[in-house]
């Protein structure tokens, strides 16, 4: 097998007396897609926010591609290919939905500031590259029509799609869905699963989810770690972990999750 592309040892996040997270360790393969699941208070979130810098750590390590980035900051650890999405949209409603996939490719233009004064070739060449990179994935998510829109006059499900699409602009090697189902109707969900799988096909990237919903998490994931109180309490495959007694029991009883 690959060597995994992201991997947690043991990771652990306290806040004062509270163990949001303890010891959990995960592993994620290339072109895999894995999921994460729990009650409410599992820790789910927290995992996410530590994994990608937003959270140092109070014990365990965190490797991505073989590099070690227990301690690195957010945008380094972006840079190295790692993008998320949040549990609610963080788009910028001051911009066309084209221009807020652009802003996960700014980083990437290839000039400096003085070249920029001067809008010299080299410039333009950049900023034509950054559109063409940031409509191809405003198609591959079947929003292009809505490229010169501002996101918050578009339907939710939308917005949601669009986030997706703005993590994809930077062409990681992960991505990281949280909660991507929340506030979709069923009919919104089946083609959001559809482009998830589409997006994983097309990109050749690992993808890691936290859902709720069940039917995402069972109908693309290949392993799934279940968390309950900060805790793993199983993991395995969709029909292990629905077979497993622990599970049902602090899972799949309760009614809602975060």
């Amino acid at each position: 097998m690959a060597e995994c592309v992201l991997k947690t040892q043991s990771i652990s996040k306290f806040f004062g007396g509270v163990r949001a997270v303890e010891s959990f360790s995960m592993e994620l393969y290339p072109n895999e897609i894995r999921g994460i699941i729990g009650p409410n208070g599992a820790g789910k979130t927290t995992i996410y926010n530590c994994i990608s810098g937003i959270y140092r750590l109070n014990s365990g390590d965190i490797f991505f591609d073989g590099t070690r980035t227990t301690t690195m900051a957010q945008e380094e650890i972006a840079r190295l290919g790692l993008a998320r999405t949040f549990q609610n949209t963080r788009l910028f409603p001051g911009l066309t939905v084209l221009d807020n996939v652009k802003s996960a490719l700014d980083w990437s233009g290839k000039y400096t500031m003085f070249q920029a004064m001067l809008r010299t070739p080299q410039v333009r060449r950049e900023e034509r590259r950054i559109r063409e990179e940031a409509m191809f994935c405003l198609e591959m998510a079947k929003l292009d029509q809505y490229a010169n829109m501002r996101p918050n006059n578009l339907p939710y499900g939308i917005q949601r799609r669009l986030e997706i699409a703005r993590a994809l602009a930077s062409r990681p090697k992960v991505l990281m869905l949280d909660e991507p189902a929340a506030g979709l109707n069923p009919e919104e969900v089946y083609q959001l699963i559809a482009f998830i799988a589409e997006i994983h096909s097309v990109f050749h990237l690992a993808v890691l989810i936290i859902e709720h919903r069940m039917d995402v998490i069972m109908q693309l994931c290949q392993h799934i770690y279940v968390q309950d109180s900060g805790i793993m309490i199983a993991q395995g495959t969709a029909d292990e972990v629905q077979a497993n007694p622990v599970v049902l029991s602090a899972y799949l009883g309760e009614a809602k999750e975060t």
